[in-house]
């Protein structure tokens, strides 16, 4: 599979406005393998998120995302940023989703997982994980980097965070375990990050 043209030509200018208007600290990079398959999974804070981790690689980035953003005009943009979409109404739109990351994954490609399936706007530091980035990685044998999104996004302020984590073998047995396992990993670095704030 090719990687999307129009993702390859949009990108570099993207990411340079994205990094002078928000200036975002990134930690944890070198978790991100330079090629092969991997899945990143973590929280989600807000619709420049996919910016946020998108500017994380140079890798095209391949986001499991609501099928609203590849309506209308965003079929054009969005769809030529090889973003995935799913209709979370639609069990049916669900699996046609996972059997397309798969393909991806069996091609050595990068595919992006909010597993919380929707931005975070609960008083919680976080929602609870669906269980779909942990069954695509075990289905396909591939490993999950885990990152946390630190901070608010404002702008000409270096306030927002993302931070990868070493990365997650999911080995056969229960697919709940291993769920709560990512969930905790990224739960625990918020907290961490959170107390770090309040010394």
């Amino acid at each position: 599979m090719k990687e999307p043209i129009f993702y390859k030509v949009v990108k570099p200018g993207l990411s340079a406005w994205f990094k002078l208007f928000y200036r975002p600290k990134y930690e944890g990079t070198e978790n991100i393998p330079e090629n092969g398959k991997i899945i990143l999974a973590g929280n989600h804070t807000n619709l420049l998120d996919c910016l946020l981790v998108g500017t994380s690689t140079k890798r095209c980035v391949h986001f499991i995302a609501k099928a609203e953003l590849t309506k209308g005009i965003g079929k054009y943009i969005f769809g030529g940023l090889g973003i995935i979409p799913v209709d979370r109404s639609s069990s049916a739109s669900g699996a046609q989703a996972v059997n397309v990351a798969e393909e991806y994954l069996k091609d050595d490609k990068l595919i992006a997982i909010f597993p919380e399936g929707t931005i975070n706007r609960t008083d919680d530091i976080m929602m609870p994980f669906k269980g779909g980035a942990v069954k695509i990685a075990l289905d396909t044998g591939t490993k999950i980097v885990p990152f946390a999104i630190i901070g608010k996004y404002k702008m000409f302020k270096r306030n927002v965070k993302i931070k990868f984590m070493p990365a997650i073998e999911i080995e056969r047995g229960s697919l709940k375990a291993a769920n709560q396992k990512l969930y905790t990993t990224v739960r625990n670095e918020l907290e961490n990050a959170r107390e770090g704030v309040n010394k």
